[in-house]
């Protein structure tokens, strides 16, 4: 099985003075309503964090009982709780995608079955090992942008067999169509760090089966959700909070289209259909187009780094027009 840096994110592609098209956070700060919250809650600080009031505003947002809500540091920490709590006898990550899955099953000692879709079908969903008994897929995918129909989702459930979809980036896709957020053998992960410009925070949370979310509380360390990132999951679940991620989620969409529509101008391929806040692109010479970006000014998040692609690819998050207007401008400059 081919080696991959699992560990690299988007993150080590940033810098002084570089504008950020290589990390997925849309927002470059939290909004005034969501920074307000949080300041009024330093005061609170001398608590230890409690997640009771967080955990019902998940559950109500979601229409699910509290016991199938897992408040979470982040949707990533999810990850490596599953990969403690679970003993799968065949973990499979279908890729490309997020590298945590992968990354957080080897460091528990777990082998890991790749699943490899092809850019040529559009990374469509295909079948996985029937023997498999604990699945991670995206949705929509990073890096691929892909948004998998629901019923092939649920196609892949199976007696046995617990299905887990990362949906961190599914509140950028307007109305979060194709969630399989209740369904029985799944698992599904959310982030709020990505829409609400709080990734420094770490505010996530893990929906799943009663059972399987009382495996995950039994090996999650104590306090790991601080007091700011609760206050921020109540906020960020009020109707006038998913009003506004909506809002933001069609802005994206079309931010997103104008960005397709430039880069297809300038010749550069776009891979699938692209549904989340960041697109993947296919070139020669990508690693050369990449470092000369960055010399003009623009961060991109390298592709090689995914199992199942390679230097041809780059990761492109979505941002403002006058930001794209300058990005391509820089890129018809360097290529």
């Amino acid at each position: 099985m081919a080696e991959y840096d699992l560990w690299h994110h988007g993150d080590r592609e940033v810098g002084d003075g570089l504008v950020d098209l290589a990390v997925n956070v849309r927002l470059p700060a939290p909004p005034a309503w969501l920074r307000a919250e949080l300041a009024a809650a330093l005061d609170d600080l001398a608590a230890y964090p409690d997640v009771t009031a967080a955990t019902e505003a998940v559950a109500s947002r979601h229409s699910l009982p509290q016991s199938r809500v897992l408040v979470t540091s982040g949707a990533a920490e999810a990850f490596t709780l599953l990969a403690t709590a679970l003993r799968p006898s065949c973990a499979v990550v279908v890729h490309p995608q997020f590298t945590e899955p992968e990354a957080a099953l080897r460091a528990a000692g777990h082998t890991v079955h790749r699943v490899l879709l092809s850019p040529d079908d559009g990374f469509r969903l295909r079948p996985v090992p029937e023997e498999a008994d604990l699945v991670f897929v995206g949705n929509p995918t990073n890096p691929t942008s892909v948004l998998h129909p629901a019923a092939d989702l649920l196609a892949l459930g199976r007696p046995g067999r617990l299905v887990v979809v990362d949906e961190a980036f599914l509140d950028a896709v307007p109305g979060e169509t194709e969630s399989v957020a209740g369904q029985p053998g799944f698992a599904v992960l959310r982030s709020l760090t990505k829409t609400w410009g709080i990734a420094g925070l770490r505010a996530g949370y893990a929906l799943a089966e009663e059972s399987v979310v009382d495996s995950l509380r039994a090996v999650q360390p104590p306090w790991s959700v601080s007091s700011l990132a609760a206050v921020a999951v109540v906020a960020c679940c009020r109707p006038s909070a998913l009003e506004e991620a909506e809002k933001l989620a069609v802005a994206a969409e079309s931010d997103r289209e104008y960005l397709v529509s430039g880069l297809t101008a300038l010749g550069v391929e776009v891979l699938g259909e692209p549904r989340g806040p960041f697109v993947l692109v296919r070139l020669p010479g990508a690693d050369g187009v990449r470092d000369r970006l960055r010399q003009a000014g623009f961060a991109v998040r390298r592709g090689d780094t995914f199992p199942g692609l390679d230097a041809r690819y780059l990761r492109i998050a979505v941002r403002d027009r006058p930001t794209v207007d300058r990005f391509l401008t820089a890129w018809r400059a360097v290529s």
